[in-house]
């Protein structure tokens, strides 16, 4: 499919599948037979990598993170334990940032309540 299909289908837009591109999280492939136009076309495993990025994202991975699991999960460098290891590990770094936002939120609590004995 062209890039414009591949948008569509995937509620991604044109920039952000170019973008991820550039960066090397997939690739288009020219038709051979077909050499009037530059057109690059995609499969069905770009949509499932446009899924995975999706997903990641959501769940707190960075692009570069995301470019190394891609290539790794793709090419079947990982066994199941290394899989297993990279989500705990994500896990790990998520419930940090609870706890460091939890700090924050409690600091704000303790503001707000100077604010109001204090009559700020």
């Amino acid at each position: 499919m062209l890039i414009n299909q591949l948008s569509k289908e995937t509620n991604t837009a044109i920039a952000t599948i170019r973008f991820y591109e550039k960066l090397g999280l997939f690739k288009g492939k020219k038709k051979e037979d077909k050499t009037s136009n530059n057109y690059t076309y995609y499969d069905e495993e770009v949509i499932d990598k446009l899924d995975l990025i999706k997903n990641a994202k959501t769940v707190g991975f960075t692009l570069l993170e995301i470019k190394d699991l891609i290539d790794a999960w793709y090419s079947k460098q990982f066994s199941k334990e290394e899989k297993f290891k990279i989500l705990d590990n994500k896990i790990i770094q998520i419930n940090a940032k609870i706890k460091d936002l939890n700090n924050i939120k409690k600091q704000i609590s303790v503001l707000k309540n100077e604010i109001v004995e204090f009559d700020c």
